[in-house]
């Protein structure tokens, strides 16, 4: 195999034979991966904001972003499985939608991630805290990014094993919380508030409280739970048997969504009435203290930290691939190329990890561990929605210029063009959303900045080549 971009015939000048990431990931991985893709921080720590925000109404927010990621997964799924030479999606665009596509996608997909990860280390100090409160600000940020970076270093197998038993917590906590939920429910729990534990809490003032606009501002923070979703493709180049455990972690997505996001909020919200949540705390933390089990939310509060800890290590995991693959492309320092012993890109993981220590001065000058979260969650909701609809794009491209191949293919988007341009258009709803507050508004208008610096780039590349 000559130094391209696998798929895409860009080529380098360098004539050396690329070593290979190697398919150590099997299907109880892949599974797993999928699983804490869709189950973040954002569930976890942002949904008592969506809840203070649309009320009842998030469960719908919930359900339309899900419908539509599946759609984007779908569409992924049907390219990536048509070619399994493709590394990622930045492939698929350098192959699909030309050479540009591929340096803009690849680029902004690592800095998407790695302002993603910033914001699981801000949240994780948050989570610290809980148990150590007077611990210096730098500490926790200085050692996850050490641990991060040691576990990262070793195998993708190992990688793999660590996501597989983050996801199996996080998993078990949700059924818990389920659990202990309608226990609550079923026994008339009252609250020191005076509020009593009951179905009716939820639908008592409807699904839209606050107006179209309150509903509306719940997908600011709602969509960022979604990050990590499209993880599963980072995985295709590294999982053992992709044309069978893409499909099936693609099509387990809705019933993630449907078990674990509506059936924990809809708990949360019968047993406190949706008014009485917190919008700057966990609400997972705050029910099992309600329920007087005070180990309980302590065994929660680790819950969280550890769905942050898997979302920075997912984060991690997938901007070394990312900065390893534009390497070979040329569009990276080739020092990124090489790989370790173990087959992992060492240089472009310690790099990686050296910049989420990024979160140390954000934690200093933020207000708050919920404001700085909000802010650098912000701009990579901005980023990661560009990133899907580039993933949208190429599969309409895709049914162009592969006719032969999309007719052949036995894993189809449902829909097809409609449901793409669907989803496209729910996107730009989505963009507009985070316009109507002042915490996501400053976002959205600094997010451009940062395609004006690539096309920069990128032209003073292509000068430099010519």
């Amino acid at each position: 195999m000559s130094t391209t971009i696998e798929g895409t015939g860009a080529g380098t000048q360098d004539p050396v034979e690329e070593p290979r990431l190697q398919r150590r990931l099997s299907n109880r991985h892949v599974q797993l991966i999928a699983i804490g893709g869709a189950i973040g921080t954002g569930l976890f720590m942002g949904s008592g904001k969506t809840i203070s925000l649309a009320g009842p109404g998030v469960l719908i927010v919930y359900v339309l972003i899900g419908a539509v990621m599946f759609l984007v997964m779908r569409a992924l799924g049907e390219v990536l499985l048509s070619d399994l030479s493709y590394k990622s999606f930045a492939d698929v665009a350098h192959d699909l939608i030309g050479p540009w596509a591929g340096y803009l996608t690849g680029w902004t997909y690592y800095f998407s991630w790695l302002v993603t990860a910033v914001a699981e280390v801000v949240v994780i100090a948050g989570y610290i805290a809980f148990w150590w409160p007077d611990l210096p600000l730098w500490v926790a940020p200085v050692a996850t990014v050490s641990l991060l970076l040691g576990l990262n270093l070793a195998t993708v197998r190992a990688f793999g094993e660590i996501e597989f038993w983050f996801s199996t917590i996080k998993i078990v906590a949700i059924m818990a919380l389920v659990v202990v939920g309608l226990i609550m429910v079923a026994t008339g729990f009252t609250s020191p508030s005076g509020a009593q534990a009951s179905l009716g809490n939820i639908v008592s003032e409807g699904f839209m409280p606050n107006g179209f606009n309150g509903f509306a501002m719940a997908f600011q923070i709602a969509v960022f739970a979604f990050i990590g979703t499209e993880l599963v493709g980072t995985t295709a180049a590294e999982a053992k048997d992709p044309t069978t455990t893409l499909p099936r972690a693609i099509n387990a997505i809705p019933v993630r969504i449907v078990l674990f996001y509506l059936g924990a909020l809809a708990v949360i919200m019968a047993v406190t009435p949706w008014r009485q949540i917190d919008a700057d705390s966990s609400p997972f933390v705050s029910m099992f203290s309600l329920a007087g089990l005070a180990a309980a939310a302590g065994v929660v509060n680790f819950v969280v930290l550890t769905a942050a800890s898997s979302s920075a290590n997912s984060g991690v995991y997938s901007t070394s691939r990312m900065l390893y693959g534009l390497s070979w492309a040329g569009q990276a320092p080739r020092v990124f190329q090489r790989l370790t012993g173990r087959s992992v890109p060492g240089a472009a993981l310690v790099v990686t990890c050296s910049a989420l220590l990024a979160s140390i001065p954000l934690l200093y000058m933020s207000g708050s561990v919920m404001e700085a979260f909000t802010m650098v969650s912000a701009v990579a909701s901005v980023l990661f929605i560009f990133i899907w609809g580039i993933i949208v794009v190429s599969y309409l491209r895709f049914r162009v210029l592969r006719a032969e191949r999309h007719r052949s293919s036995a894993f189809r988007l449902p829909g097809g063009r409609v449901a793409a341009w669907g989803t496209l258009g729910f996107f730009a709803f989505v963009v507009w959303t985070l316009t109507l507050a002042d915490d996501t508004r400053l976002a959205v208008f600094v997010s451009p900045l940062w395609f004006v610096v690539m096309g920069g780039s990128w032209w003073l590349r292509q000068r430099r080549e010519r």
